[in-house]
């Protein structure tokens, strides 16, 4: 099974890309099933109903979301109404929405996991734990299991990666908008990177207008972030993944613009 995963989405221009791009980025690669961070879909961060329906017609099967996930109002009703969107699994008990899903694909049925990073963003629940518990949950259910974990520091998501060797298809980090070039297959055949990029315009700063971010930098005067109008490009991942035995085969990083 050969499995896409796309970097942190970015506003309208990141939703328009992959509404007009994502059906024969699938055809060539022979994509069986795509995931997408939607955290970054909305108007300064977040996600809404409009933002959602847009990815998931577009033909995103689920979408994964990170230390923005509650920014938006939207969110709850999403939840609600049982859309593919998953929030960060190590929220305290009696947070809205599931930090997983099981999506049935035929003669398969793919896990997918969302846990967010603690170094320099929320101080949430152990990500270590509740991923673990989460795979306690789900063992036996899922044929293949797929790991966003969205955090800030290289080192926390290295150690998630060897934590779930063997035991997760792949663990894949989201969160910087920079991909980075270390996708590799781990001794106990789990598909790891650590971080896939994003899907926004290539010409900003993380997807912010670069005069904004720039003069923020050199002055300290905050700006309100503006998104980039730039043309886009597309950072992600696919992750091949044998069905019987789990385990990843190949992992390969992708830039399309």
């Amino acid at each position: 099974m050969k499995i896409l995963i796309v970097g942190d989405v970015i506003g309208k221009s990141g939703i328009t890309f992959i509404q007009k791009h994502l059906n024969s980025i699938k055809k060539l690669h022979g994509i069986d099933f795509c995931i997408a961070n939607g955290e970054n879909t909305a108007v300064g961060n977040g996600i809404t109903k409009e933002s959602a329906d847009s990815l998931i017609n577009a033909g995103i099967d689920v979408i994964t979301l990170g230390n923005h996930a509650f920014n938006k109002a939207d969110v709850f009703s999403l939840m609600l109404d049982n859309y593919p969107v998953i929030r960060p699994a190590n929220y305290p008990p009696g947070t809205s929405g599931d930090g997983y899903i099981l999506v049935d694909v035929g003669h398969y049925t793919v896990g997918v996991i969302n846990a967010l990073g603690r170094v320099s963003l929320k101080s949430l629940d152990c990500p270590f734990r509740a991923v673990s518990d989460v795979i306690s949950k789900i063992e036996g259910k899922a044929n293949i299991i797929i790991v966003d974990f969205h955090a800030e520091a290289t080192s926390e998501k290295i150690a998630m990666g060897y934590f779930l060797d063997g035991k997760v298809s792949a663990v894949i980090g989201t969160h910087t908008h920079v991909q980075t070039a270390d996708e590799r297959i781990l001794p106990g055949g789990t598909a790891y990177i650590t971080d896939i990029g994003m899907t926004g315009p290539m010409d900003s700063v993380i997807g912010v207008q670069k005069e904004i971010i720039v003069d923020w930098f050199v002055t300290q005067m905050h700006r309100r972030f503006e998104t980039s109008d730039n043309p886009v490009l597309l950072s992600g991942v696919i992750v091949t993944v044998d069905e019987n035995t789990r385990q990843a085969t190949d992992i390969e990083r992708i830039n399309i613009s």
